[in-house]
């Protein structure tokens, strides 16, 4: 027992390290391309190695079993737009130097989370977690109203988006990876017709004279997949509780690096508002192993 919850911690922090670091490293040293054809890139190759995936663990019975289900259809297309939007405004928080406010958005949304889950499941919050989601607004308020130039509206829309993404995947409760195939398959056709353009008005970077770069762009895919399998996997073996804290290791370290490596700007309200992120994290956290 302690074995598999050992495997799980590890693949759990392994996804999550990937995350906050790995990826942040790979997306902004590539984000010279520009954020929209990364974009493309990303969701094209996270289909391709999504396939390739499915093929290889024998999952497209799943596949087929899921898309003779309309309700499961129609709620992956809804899931689809917000990992779509999620995954866009990262790569622009990563191109445009507002790494540190894509991590404000990531230490939220587990609290906007518990959130969601009173208002659409119903479920419990105690005094601790109304405390938490309080800290949480009055953080935005300050930055909304005290320095209006300085709102992370970044990071809102990354809280928000990868937190409905959650609420619509629990609702219907799909396989993750053929779930997120599906859902690749419907961003597909616009992604396509996104890097048809970009190729005809001479923007891309994308091309067979040089492989290197291709080659580096294909990457974007496994990028995006490999995370998610160590991450989904771990979730599998030692639950929802354990890997909630240790998801924290993503916007911790994409919050250093934002601030050791890239230099980024953080204003003295930006810290304020920090402060009171990583006071309700704490009393989440505790408040997850004590209910445990």
């Amino acid at each position: 027992m302690k074995k598999d919850f050992n495997k799980g911690l590890l693949l759990t922090s392994l996804g999550s390290f990937w995350w906050g670091f790995i990826g942040v490293i790979y997306f902004e040293y590539v984000s010279f391309i520009g954020h929209i054809e990364l974009v493309v890139h990303r969701c094209l190759w996270t289909t391709v190695m999504l396939i390739l995936t499915t093929t290889l663990f024998s999952k497209w019975k799943v596949f087929i079993k899921i898309i003779y289900n309309i309700k499961k259809l129609t709620a992956l297309f809804v899931s689809g737009f917000f990992i779509f939007i999620n995954w866009s405004i990262w790569i622009f928080a990563v191109a445009t130097e507002r790494i540190i406010d894509a991590s404000f958005g990531y230490f939220i949304m587990p609290i906007i989370s518990v959130l969601l889950g009173y208002i659409f499941f119903g479920e419990k919050l105690n005094k601790k977690r109304i405390f938490s989601i309080m800290l949480v607004f009055i953080s935005i308020m300050i930055i909304t109203f005290i320095s209006l130039k300085s709102l992370p509206w970044v990071g809102l829309i990354v809280a928000f988006s990868w937190a409905f993404y959650n609420l619509v995947r629990k609702k219907i409760n799909v396989d993750t990876n053929t779930g997120l195939l599906i859902e690749s398959l419907f961003i597909l056709p616009f992604v396509i017709g996104c890097f048809y353009l970009i190729t005809k008005n001479g923007f891309n970077d994308f091309n067979l004279s040089n492989p290197g770069l291709s080659l580096l762009l294909v990457l974007a895919g496994p990028m995006t997949v490999i995370p998610l399998f160590l991450y989904v996997r771990g979730v599998e073996i030692i639950g929802l509780g354990p890997t909630g804290m240790i998801f924290y290791i993503t916007p911790t370290l994409q919050f250093l690096l934002g601030y050791f490596y890239y230099n980024e700007d953080f204003s003295l309200i930006k810290l304020v508002s920090f402060i009171l992120i990583w006071i309700a994290v704490i009393i989440y956290i505790r408040d997850l192993y004590e209910s445990d």
